[in-house]
Order: C-alpha cells, then structure tokens, then sequence
C-alpha cells in the first residue's frame, strides 16, 4: 500500500506469531501481522496514510458511519485473538508512522503491557446496562385536582407528571447503584462509562447504568443469577459477554 502507516491493534506475548493471525483481516480488510519486541508483540496491519492523518481522523470520529466500520473491523481482529490468549486491545485508530515506532512503544511501555497481560489472563469482561423504565402514563397523578379550573387542572397535572417522573427516575438509580455495588463485589474490578444517549442504544428508556465487570472465565454464575434477580418494574437490565477485556486492558495513550 502506497503511503501507508501502521495500524496498532493489541498487544501480546512475544510468542505469537503470524501463523496466528492468518485468518483475521483488519480495517480495509487488510492483512494483519506481528511485530516482536520482547517480551511483548503488537498486532498490526497497514492503512492509508492520508485516510488516518491527524486532521483526518478528527473529522472521521466524528461521523458515526465511519466510526462503525473500523469499530466492527478493530473488534473482529480483537475477539478473533482474545479466544486464543491474554490480549491488551488499543484503542480505536491508534497509528504509527512505521514499525520502528511500534516497536519503540514496546520498549518504553513494556512493563505496563506486561502486568496488564498478567492481570487480565483467564479473564474476561462482562458488560451490564441497566435502564430507568417509563412509568404508566396512564395512570392518575397523585395531588391532581378534579375540581379545578382546566388551566389550573392542566399546570397541576403537568406539576404532577414531573414530580412523578423525577421520583421515578431517582428510585431506579438508587436501584441501579445498589446493584453495580453488588457487581462490584463479585467481580476482579469494574469501570463505569457515561450512560449512553438514546439514539445510541435505540431505546426510549434512560440508561442510569453502564458498567464492565471483570470475572475468571467461566465465573459468570452468580453475575447471571444477581443481574437476573435485581431488575424491577422500574429497571430493566441487559447482560452481555463475555468479551475481551477492553475495559481492563486497553492502551489508552501512545
């Protein structure tokens, strides 16, 4: 690829070897290989220069739709790996001008890389999303005044209707709370994340929680049997996993 840099996916072991990779592709559905600077190797792969410049990608992370297909062909390289060993994923589109500067990565950070391989091996992440569900609408509002004039009927409803609504919303957080506390004490580690916009997760209920946990492999019983248990006609909880430890591994900065 003319004009290309390198693409940094995860890092690895230094006993991982190409033969590994052979069935991933990466953005662009490029081919992926191995850089070695022992102890550690970097997953990468080429992408065009231009198209992950600085002032490009400042632009494209802002566009949802590019956003999504690296997103899905970064993530493909990382499970595709995850399954077969302790993996350090990078955050999305992290470049590097060649692979000397890799492998400088590798030297100066190696042993951050190597405790994170430690920390996470035979570990996975698990995601909980817990959701505020909207009261019935239909029912009558406490304090409502039949008797009243209809404009003042119709400011006390309204009055009303927030009043509910912010109760509401404050019971399922203080639910949402106690059950990442729960969480919390079952798993290795967690980490919170801002609640997501509702355009995002495609729901009109408010999402209080967002939260990774990380657990042994195969340690998810109680997870499932405290998620199941702790929902409510005001909360709604989705499980999901398990996934490679993004959460508790990821190479945050270059």
């Amino acid at each position: 690829m003319a004009d290309a840099v390198i693409y940094l996916s995860a890092v690895a072991d230094s006993d991982l070897t190409d033969a590994e990779l052979s069935d991933l592709h990466a953005v662009d559905d490029a081919s992926v290989h191995v850089v070695t600077e022992a102890p550690l190797a970097a997953v990468v792969s080429s992408v065009d220069a231009e198209r992950f410049s600085a002032p490009a990608l400042r632009r494209n992370l802002e566009d949802l739709g590019w956003l999504e297909t690296i997103a899905r062909a970064h993530d493909s390289v990382v499970s595709g790996l995850a399954n077969q060993r302790p993996l350090a994923p990078v955050r999305l589109a992290t470049v590097f001008m060649d692979e000397d500067n890799v492998r400088a990565l590798l030297r100066s950070r190696s042993d951050e890389l190597v405790r994170t391989l430690d920390r996470i091996r035979g570990r996975v992440e698990w995601a909980v999303k817990a959701f505020s569900v909207a009261p019935d609408r239909e029912q009558p509002i406490p304090g409502s005044s039949q008797a009243a004039s209809p404009g003042r009927a119709y400011l006390e409803r309204r009055r009303g209707e927030r009043d509910s609504a912010a109760r509401h919303r404050q019971h399922a957080l203080d639910e949402a709370e106690a059950v990442h506390a729960r969480l919390t004490e079952l798993a290795i580690a967690s980490r919170r994340y801002p609640p997501q916009d509702r355009r995002l997760t495609g729901f009109q209920d408010e999402m209080v929680l967002n939260a990774a946990y990380l657990l042994p492999e195969g340690g998810d019983a109680e997870l499932r049997r405290l998620t199941e248990e702790s929902g409510s006609p005001r909360l709604r909880l989705e499980l999901t996993g398990p996934w490679a430890p993004y959460s508790f591994a990821t190479l945050e900065s270059q």
